[in-house]
């Protein structure tokens, strides 16, 4: 495959990254020129509001935007991008976050800007530092490719200044925009700038009135009804939020920024706003929220979504971008029970991307994830076709199976026989690992293995006569259709071949859902799988008793 090929099929994919950069390049006929006609970097913006923790909803914008990032490079043959992964620590904490601690800390300081409210986790110099640094690190850890900007740097340093100047000199058309949008009782008190109170340090939602634009100067009452005069500049006010995310578009120059579906609104009027000053609303995808388990919306002050860390103990960062990249236009849970499923498909789409024709690679998410990081330049993609010994689901039911036995090591032993070598991989130990702690947080509180009814103890008597003529080295595929051959037989009353291996899993491994039971039991072993069917016969007698 050419670089030629790999761009002409660019330019028709219906994956979304590259219908993304698809309406990006014709923003920029040629590419983003400056007034010189020089090829300049697309400017690609996420942001964070870092009033809670990160959580995988921050995380999967800057991964999505990345995925659009390496589109665009790919269809344009390799124009200049930057990422720019902004944070707005100068507004003001509205409220408490429930799964911090020292509570009280922020409780005393509610209302003032993130960035200047002591961390109550005493770790950095203040709580949207702490916050922020959490978000670097991850970006880090997983390769991106970013420049971070807080809003506080910026106010502060006055980099912001002429923008803000050039707000408030286009007050009234500002207003014109969002007074109609607002309603009656909150337009009375409505200001596109917030000026911080020079007395309490509290980020105010007061009216004001522009003394002078081109000096930067507001009028407004403070918190004790004193009239004051202060300048906007320096990091003496932020914007209101719609306001502010215009006047950065404008600012940085930002070319597409991405949102959630709840910012709809926000991005029409912000359009309008940037247009006011002088510039240009980015294209951007609207992609749906994520669910937690209770199909709730999932909130960084709540905590009721998964973070980042919980998603890496019992996954892996491939199957988090996989699980990100599907569908960000239909709403999708977003707990703990989705992970097992993430990392094996992950791994189905990754072993089958070699075989797919150019048009289906473009579509698969492995490719992309890939390259997210620059690791492919598009024609080549290494470690595509790579594969496990087994899937993530058996080693979970392995695991099940060993209960609170189950260990990396006992796991590892397990596995070494059935592939007869102790040679893994990276990713296969950390999947061994996740396994384990997978199933010791989650499976043994709650595992019950159910008596078998009577045509199901009659059908596991017979499973356990088929796998006494076998030996250890029996293959998976001889056991699995001796498995199905006893499922097929009219006696033992199944409706369909489904209800006898959903007996089988909540009989033997207390799950709805399980493996291909003839890779169980070469994994398990066949003694030991004889066991575990004597065992589930017992509880039947116990039960008739």
């Amino acid at each position: 495959m050419t670089q030629d090929q790999l761009q002409a099929a660019a330019a028709t994919s219906k994956a979304w990254p590259f219908q993304e950069a698809q309406r990006l390049a014709k923003r920029f006929p040629g590419g983003k020129r400056d007034a010189e006609g020089n090829l300049v970097p697309v400017l690609f913006e996420t942001g964070y509001g870092p009033s809670g923790l990160p959580h995988i909803g921050t995380f999967q914008e800057v991964l999505r935007t990345t995925l659009v990032r390496r589109a665009y490079e790919v269809l344009t043959g390799g124009h200049p991008t930057r990422l720019v992964a902004f944070s707005d620590d100068m507004d003001g904490l509205r409220k408490v976050p429930d799964n911090v601690p020292n509570k009280e800390v922020l409780e005393a300081n509610l209302g003032k800007p993130l960035s200047r409210i002591p961390d109550p986790f005493g770790s950095d110099d203040s709580f949207a530092g702490r916050n922020n640094a959490m978000l670097r690190d991850f970006l880090d850890r997983f390769g991106f490719d970013y420049e971070f900007v807080a809003a506080s740097d910026r106010y502060n340093s006055g980099a912001f200044d002429d923008a803000l100047k050039n707000v408030l000199r286009h007050y009234d058309a500002i207003m014109g925009v969002m007074l109609p949008t607002l309603r009656e009782e909150r337009r009375a008190t409505y200001s596109p700038v917030l000026p911080v109170s020079p007395t309490t340090g509290v980020v105010l939602q007061v009216p004001v009135e522009v003394v002078d634009a081109e000096a930067g100067t507001i009028s407004f009452k403070d918190a004790d009804g004193a009239q004051v005069i202060q300048s906007v500049l320096g990091g003496q006010a932020k914007l209101q939020w719609k306001v502010d995310w215009a006047m950065r578009w404008v600012a940085l120059g930002v070319d597409y920024e991405m949102c959630g579906k709840d910012l709809t609104d926000s991005v029409t009027q912000s359009g309008k706003i940037a247009k006011i000053l002088g510039g240009r609303k980015p294209e951007g995808m609207i992609y749906e929220l994520f669910l937690d388990a209770n199909g709730e919306k999932i909130s960084k002050s709540k905590g009721n979504g998964l973070t980042i860390e919980e998603w890496l103990t019992y996954g892996s960062e491939e199957s988090l971008g996989f699980y990100l990249f599907r569908e960000p236009k239909s709403a999708k849970q977003l707990h703990v029970g989705i992970i097992p499923k993430a990392v094996d498909e992950y791994w189905q789409f990754r072993e089958k991307l070699p075989s797919q024709p150019l048009e289906q690679q473009l579509g698969n998410a492995v490719w992309h994830l890939l390259g997210a990081n620059g690791g492919h330049d598009g024609a080549q993609v290494p470690g595509a076709g790579d594969s496990l010994p087994v899937t993530f689901g058996l080693l979970l039911n392995l695991a099940s199976v060993l209960g609170s036995e189950a260990t990396a090591e006992s796991i590892t032993d397990y596995l070494d026989n059935y592939i007869g070598t102790r040679t893994h991989s990276a990713e296969l130990d950390a999947l061994i690992a996740a396994a384990v702690a997978y199933n010791r947080d989650f499976v043994v509180p709650t595992l019950v293995k159910r008596p078998p009814a009577a045509n199901e103890a009659r059908a596991l008597n017979a499973l356990d006569g088929a796998l006494s003529g076998f030996d250890e080295e029996t293959s998976a595929e001889d056991l699995q259709t001796a498995v199905y051959e006893i499922g097929k037989r009219e006696e033992f009353e199944f409706a369909s071949l489904r209800d006898w291996f959903r007996a089988l899993y909540e009989t033997l491994l207390g799950s709805s859902q399980g493996p291909r039971m003839g890779s169980f039991i070469a994994l398990y072993g066949v003694k030991n799988t004889r066991r575990l069917i004597a065992k589930a016969l017992m509880r039947t007698e116990a039960k008739q008793a």
